[in-house]
């Protein structure tokens, strides 16, 4: 069979990702915070575009005399092609205000204080807290050590050994270095080592630059002042099978009743088992949802929440400037400014697609979970994207894109706009049940459960399976875990 080449003709159609679809695609997912920065790069970037401040949103509502347009508000392209002409209107004279000494009526000035006679507290002035004085954050764990360790009286060498271990302290208040590898680092004598080392561990938070926890809770009870051989030793000897809640071994070992390990117990459960926590750095982030759901007059509203997004629309200098049919403006700066026009333009449009299809996706999940929305989570029903897609006719990539890192603010909560979608778990009272319902379920059994005789995996099953859920116990003890309940051997209570 001899080889050949041939031309063939072919007529197809493929979707083509331009740079600017793909910015498109982009901002589907991005976050509040990322988007900002991004719209605020491209005004940097585009000259063409401006952010509508308030003066421009007031001349948008209503026209003036000076424009002779209607603001302009380039949220569209056809409104991105207009443009009226100009007028100027002329400013209104100012008025001087006379401010004599002559003119001031010294009777009403004074009237107030003579109806009321003479309060001596009334005018005084009151020290307030210096803005100085005040704290914009709380300090950290090593600066808080750093700062007492300037109170002490270490120097020369114990000093400088000292300021490597607070260093070297990690975030939970836990020394992870032996002092042979601290005497290595920094050439200081075991002396010193020591010195320091007792320094650091003297300041507060009790039980700080412990080696491991054992030893931190130790310290804890020392600066306590609670003097009780039974911690001692099961601390020094029986940690782990104390840990394991092994106490009838430890009690045997130990030759004490049992009921003595009850006093131990209460003891180590009052200390702190990560000393740092409370000069911990992390903030509290706060979320600001995107998607706004109220109930009104039995029918749920959504509404788009913008604010804090700048809102763009298109120069009218340049616009005149690529009408005008002069010469001031060179062929090469025209195309420039036709360049950045149409990105412009795209991205208003782009924008304005973003928020279309979040409001579509929000109300699609709106009206799937509405029975979650009016009764609670027992009622959340099983929802996957591609229902939420074929709802609103749109691929499952582009809701999974529009649900990430999007919030949604409810009468129930500001939830995750993921939070909505959960697998269903079979039943035979009719319809699926979403596996969030089903672990709210196990986590009110187990709170509910009696303490003496924990509910172990198969008896929840059990329990599940009579209400007509069709679960597996290693099911359960999935769902336990993720809801991080210890198992039942752990949670029985021994005193």
């Amino acid at each position: 069979m001899a080889l050949e080449q041939k031309l063939n003709l072919k007529l197809s159609q493929r979707l083509v990702m331009t740079p600017s679809l793909q910015q498109a695609i982009k901002m589907l997912q991005m976050t509040r915070l990322e988007l900002r920065e991004a719209i605020n790069q491209e005004i940097v970037e585009n000259p063409v575009l401006e952010e509508v401040q308030g003066e421009d949103e007031e001349e948008s509502a209503s026209p003036t005399a000076e424009t002779g347009e209607d603001g302009d508000r380039a949220q569209s392209p056809e409104s991105a092609a207009q443009n009226g002409p100009e007028g100027a209107a002329p400013a209104p004279a100012e008025e001087v205000e006379r401010d004599s000494f002559d003119e001031i009526d010294f009777d009403a000035y004074f009237q107030d204080y003579l109806d009321s006679g003479y309060n001596p507290r009334q005018y005084e002035e009151r020290e307030e807290i210096p803005l100085e004085n005040t704290l914009s954050r709380t300090p950290e764990l090593r600066e808080h050590l750093t700062w007492q360790l300037g109170l002490s009286d270490a120097q020369g060498a114990v000093q400088d050994a000292a300021v490597y271990i607070i260093g070297n302290v990690d975030d939970d208040g836990f020394l992870r270095l032996k002092p042979a590898e601290i005497q290595a680092a920094g050439g200081w004598s075991e002396a010193d080592v020591a010195r320091a080392l007792e320094i650091v561990r003297s300041c507060d938070p009790p039980g700080v630059c412990a080696f491991d926890l054992p030893d931190c809770l130790r310290r804890q009870v020392a600066a306590l002042g609670i003097e009780n051989p039974l911690v001692d030793a099961i601390l020094d000897h029986h940690w782990d099978r104390f840990l394991n809640r092994q106490f009838a071994a430890v009690a045997r070992d130990l030759g004490v009743p049992l009921s003595d390990l009850q006093g131990v117990l209460e003891i180590l459960r009052r200390l702190e088992t990560r000393p740092g926590r409370q000069y911990s750095g992390d903030r509290t982030i706060y979320v600001q949802p995107d998607v706004i759901v109220r109930k009104v007059d039995g029918e749920y509203i959504i509404q788009l929440d913008d604010d804090g997004l700048p809102r763009l629309k298109i120069s009218r200098s340049y616009r005149r400037m690529l009408r005008s049919q002069n010469g001031d403006v060179n062929r090469e700066a025209k195309e420039f400014l036709k360049d950045k026009m149409r990105s412009a333009v795209w991205l208003i449009k782009s924008l304005d697609q973003r928020q279309r299809t979040i409001y579509k996706v929000a109300e699609s999940i709106v009206n799937h979970q509405r029975e979650f929305l009016d009764h609670g989570i027992q009622h959340l029903r099983p929802l996957v994207l591609r229902d939420v897609a074929n709802d609103i006719g749109m691929h499952e990539s582009t809701v999974s894109r529009v649900v990430s890192n999007k919030y949604m603010l409810t009468h129930r909560g500001i939830l995750p706009m993921k939070y909505f979608f959960h697998t269903g778990i079979d039943s035979t009272v009719g319809e699926d049940v979403s596996s969030l319902a089903i672990k709210n379920k196990i986590a009110k059994m187990i709170s509910d459960e009696d303490s003496r005789k924990p509910l172990s995996d198969a008896k929840v099953m059990q329990r599940l399976k009579g209400e007509g859920i069709q679960i597996a116990r290693r099911t359960v003890a999935k769902y336990r875990e993720e809801l991080r309940i210890p198992p039942s051997s752990q949670r029985k209570a021994i005193f």
